[in-house]
């Protein structure tokens, strides 16, 4: 994801004016409807369970559904078709129609009957006045009806032998439970699941029907479940016989003559027209195997897994029923290959009030470089960071440049020295071998650069659990100090920021390992209730200090004598982290989410603390929102009490306030604001975040920065605000606004800033600026992004 923040010196408050304009154009809707009409306001339903009124409720007709309490949809409307005569914003004003009310009137009654209240009668009651009309359905429900009596006609013995095998498992139709429609359908879902899991290939789903019997007293219904027959008196298990894996010669798919390969392995043959392809990393992915019995699920396990390769635009798979077997299916597999490589420029403009910059990005993407459906992956990336604001043209003061260079290789399986049956079977394994090289160069303060390279898996053992392990992950860091300690100027710099610039410009090594676990992020875009979890953990030195210990003998770090490999130190740490979430479903397009995140770096045997790339920050537009990236914490630090200057705040910006512990907690509630806006859906959030960084290793010459739990309460960053997502299905655009109510790095009496916002704002603003400077205090934070942030 993708996110920047930007502050503002003064907050207006354009949404007030808008929200006043939106209400007057819905309150005035009846001006642009001819005099005869009347605009729907309400639609109530009455008498039915609360459990299925919001049901009932989807099938009133949508023309005369009452817009939003707010009437935001329908102010959007008029506004934009009055200017603009478009009807691409907003909802039009539902006007009254006798006929549509009949129609969602039969609609109700018939869905009340479909959940076992077979007497049920809906009658209407419209009320006008001054263009503004209410439609009440009122329902008289009569009893509910239950199920008496289950009966089955199943006249292909098979198939019965099957059904009463797996109905315990699956069924959800019982003896005394409450009739419903749905049931039935789902009951009918699952035996065409069932019957095409096990080899009857031409099973339909016409051939099960119910016959319900209503006409008991005590307000029960007999069901009879009934698995037709065909013609022949009895269904065909079809058993797979030898496949056919064609891939075709080129993107423009296949042509009039193919001339298959004449080789056959194992039950399959593999023909590639196309020449671009080997044989094993595509079958591999081919679960429809020889002498197996047909089974629907591997089946589509064949179309997810053969498209996620990435390397074939189109999969179409087929059965040939040959003339001398009455039971035997051959797979037809056709393959048309999508573009082999791309080359991806990017752009990025992070800015903030005090600071602009841009980041420009080539990648290079080869997605079959070794004929194994490989995905190779190249990217040159660089940016700058200039300050603005004080005077001089826009890119006039650069204080920051980056650069990195990297390559990737993605594998789509585990490379390990073992068989692993059934290995992709719920999502597509990969492992990944990285390289990159990073450097970083602040101006007047120091230079970085970090060598990275890594070998990962990464695999599903569910579609809602994942893994990700690192075995080996080395890392060479290596810096210079480009401050003249000869002045003193710079010798102040040093002395004030001594234990960053240790971090910053050491020379040394990591070895070591990272596992992570996830669970359900394959349900974080939909609105549902459940619990999410990440977990991950990041350990390094533990073999290399072993090693050290037997060859070198002891150390003491604590006095800058640290064990070498190969003449450079080594880090040696354990850096765990967890994100948990609850998001609970209040309704359409309503959801609640509460959140805590959490993480620690903790140095240990070679090391006094973690590498300066594993420190934590808190704020930005997925964290505290009501503060920029990097300028909460840690604890109470306050840059102007512990850099008195404003040189020395301009040059250590940005890496002054990071910690080696991290604690947050965000709650957030998110609505449908507007149906159509522009073609897609406008929804809003409001959110309170709280959190902070802290040190916790020794050497830190401000004290107020450490963890302390008695001073928990004192050290917690708080902030509020509300939101705008633009949803596009695909991907969403996200623009929050922050405001500050608790700010750590005061005073305890005076940490609740909100306060000073609603009296004597501009005094304390002018105050804070002429200690800070060039820092500025700002009460808003505005953040844009692309995607949601949790």
């Amino acid at each position: 994801m993708k996110a920047y923040s930007i502050d503002k010196r003064k907050f207006q408050f354009p949404a007030i004016l808008l929200f006043i304009i939106l209400f007057a154009a819905a309150c005035s809707s009846t001006k642009f409807i001819e005099s005869n009409q009347s605009i729907v306001k309400v639609v109530e339903i009455d008498s039915i369970p609360s459990k299925y009124k919001e049901e009932a409720f989807n099938y009133i007709q949508k023309d005369i559904r009452p817009a939003s309490r707010l009437g935001i949809n329908v102010g959007l409307y008029n506004i934009f078709y009055t200017l603009f005569k478009t009807k691409s914003v907003g909802k039009k004003a539902p006007v009254l129609d006798s006929t549509l009310v009949e129609i969602s009137r039969g609609q109700v009654e018939k869905y009340l009957m479909s959940k076992g209240y077979f007497m049920a009668k809906v009658r209407t009651e419209i009320k006008v006045k001054n263009q503004r009309a209410q439609v009440d359905f009122i329902a008289t429900t009569g009893p509910s009806f239950s199920i008496n009596k289950l009966s089955y006609t199943i006249p292909d013995p098979a198939v019965k032998k099957l059904y009463m095998e797996e109905k315990s498992f699956s069924s959800h139709l019982h003896e005394g439970v409450r009739y419903d429609d749905d049931s039935l359908s789902l009951e009918r879902e699952q035996i065409y699941q069932m019957m095409k899991q096990h080899g009857y290939y031409d099973f339909a789903r016409p051939y099960v029907r119910f016959e319900v019997d209503s006409s008991l007293n005590k307000s029960q219904a007999n069901v009879g479940l009934i698995i037709d027959t065909p013609e022949t008196g009895k269904h065909v298990q079809y058993m797979i016989g030898e496949s056919n894996v064609i891939v075709a010669p080129s993107t423009e798919g296949f042509t009039d003559s193919i001339t298959l390969n004449p080789r056959i392995y194992r039950g399959l043959r593999f023909t590639d027209m196309s020449k671009r392809f080997r044989r094993n990393p595509v079958v591999r992915y081919d679960f429809l195997k020889q002498g197996e019995v047909y089974d629907i699920t591997k089946e589509s396990l064949t179309y997810d897994r053969l498209y996620e390769l990435n390397v074939f635009k189109n999969v179409k798979i087929e059965y040939v029923k040959p003339k001398d077997s009455a039971n035997i299916l051959n797979p037809l597999i056709q393959l048309i290959p999508q573009k082999r490589m791309s080359n991806r420029v990017e752009g990025e403009v992070p800015f903030n009030a005090g600071t602009v910059g841009f980041t420009v990005s080539n990648t290079f993407v080869n997605n079959n470089i070794f004929r194994g459906a490989e995905r190779f992956e190249f990217q040159i990336k660089g940016g700058l960071q200039s300050r603005i604001g004080q005077g001089g043209k826009l890119f006039n003061d650069i204080y920051q440049r980056d650069f990195s260079v990297s390559a990737n290789l993605a594998v789509p399986r585990l490379m390990v020295p073992f068989n692993i049956p059934m290995m992709g079977k719920n999502g597509m394994p990969f492992t990944t071998f990285s390289t990159s090289y990073i450097y970083s160069l602040q101006k007047d303060f120091f230079v970085r650069r970090v060598l990275l390279n890594s070998i990962t898996y990464d695999w599903v053992e569910t579609k809602s659990k994942l893994h990700s392990f690192t075995p080996l992950n080395f890392e060479y860091r290596f810096g210079g100090l480009l401050i003249d300690l000869n002045t003193p100027e710079g010798l102040d710099i040093y002395t004030k920021n001594f234990y960053n610039i240790q971090l910053l410009t050491r020379k040394d090594l990591t070895v070591g390992m990272k596992y992570a676990y996830t669970l359900n992020a394959n349900k974080l875009l939909l609105n549902k209730s459940f619990v999410y979890f990440r977990g991950n953990i990041d350990i390094a030195g533990n073999m290399l200090y072993g090693v050290s210990r037997i060859i070198d003998g002891k150390h003491n770090p604590s006095n800058n004598d640290f064990a070498n490999i190969l003449g450079l130190p080594f880090n040696q740490y354990v850096r765990p982290e967890v994100d948990i979430r609850w998001y609970k479903n209040l309704g359409v397009d309503k959801q609640f989410i509460a959140r805590i995140n959490g993480g620690i770096g903790y140095a240990y045997g070679n090391s006094v603390s973690i590498p300066f790339e594993k420190l934590f920050f808190a704020g930005g537009a997925s964290g505290v929102r009501a503060w920029q990236a990097r300028t909460l914490g840690p604890g109470n630090y306050n840059r102007g009490n512990s850099l008195p200057t404003e040189e020395l705040r301009k040059i250590t910006y940005g890496i002054d306030q990071l910690g080696q512990m991290h604690i947050e907690a965000n709650l957030e509630y998110r609505y449908k604001l507007i149906n159509n806006f522009f073609g897609a859906k406008l929804k809003g959030a409001v959110f309170l975040d709280a959190g902070n960084v802290w040190n916790i290793a020794p050497g830190n010459p401000n004290p107020e920065t450490y963890f302390k739990f008695k001073n928990l309460g004192n050290q917690i960053g708080i902030g509020t605000g509300m939101g705008f997502r633009y949803d596009l299905q695909y991907f969403v655009f996200r623009f929050d606004i922050g405001l500050k109510l608790r700010d750590p790095q005061f005073e305890p009496e005076d940490q609740w800033v909100i306060a000073k916002f609603f009296s004597g704002r501009r005094e304390f603003q002018k105050a804070y600026n002429t200690a800070n400077s060039p820092d500025t205090y700002r009460f808003f934070q505005y953040n844009f992004g692309i995607g949601l942030p949790f």
